[in-house]
Order: structure tokens, then sequence, then C-alpha cells
């Protein structure tokens, strides 16, 4: 099993930055892709990024691209989330997950993911 937990999130204004975190412990080893999801009021769960957690490849989601990167520590027990130039359309609970290896862009469906942190507010004002 493993256990994740978030920090970070917060109340920021729009343009700013924020760097969120996600502390893995127990079968880290067990982890083959690790990933940021985000769901706001009244909607469904959405992919925001995700990464290789050996091979280091990542991806995002259109909406963040060139906004927001993901990344891991070299001990492979942090996953962050830098958040940069937010808009108030950021505004969610953001998740982090862990699962195993996959195919054909397994890594940006929700269901695909075997763990899951308890998420960390975000909140971008206007």
């Amino acid at each position: 099993q493993v256990h994740l937990v978030e920090s970070g999130g917060g109340l920021v204004q729009a343009g700013s930055s924020l760097r969120l975190s996600c502390a893995a412990s127990g079968r880290t080893l067990s982890i083959a892709v690790a990933g940021w999801f985000r769901q706001a009021p009244g909607k469904e769960r959405e992919f925001v990024s995700a990464m290789l957690w050996n091979g280091g490849m990542t991806f995002s989601s259109d909406s963040v691209k060139g906004r927001f990167t993901i990344s891991r520590d070299n001990a492979k027990t942090t996953l962050y989330l830098q958040m940069n130039s937010v808009k108030p359309e950021d505004t969610a609970v953001y998740y982090c997950a862990t699962g195993g290896p996959g195919f054909d862009d397994w890594y940006r469906t929700a269901n695909t993911y075997d763990y899951w942190g308890q998420g960390t507010q975000v909140t971008v004002s206007s």
C-alpha cells in the first residue's frame, strides 16, 4: 500500500505561484506513475499532470501546459506540482495519486490510479 499526503494549498491571487507537495510512504517501489488531478465544485475530477516515476517523462493537460510543472525529488518520496500564473479557473481541490504501469495514455484516467491523497484546496482570487 502507498500512503499519500498533500500539502501546499491555499488562497492566492491570479497571476501568482504556488507549489503543491505530495509525500509518499509505504510501498513506493511499486509506483510506476504519479499524477495530479483536480476537482472543482460541481465538476468531475480532471487530469492535470503526471510523470513516470522511474523514467521521469511528464505529461500535462492542455489547460495547464506551460504554466504547471510536475516533478519529484531524487529520493522518489515526494511529488511536486509547481503552479505558475494561476487563474481563477484553477480553483479546485487538488489530489495526488499513484498507480501501476499501463498503455494508451492510461495516466490521464483517474480510475487507473490505485492510491490517492486526501486532497488540498487551491483557491485563486481574481
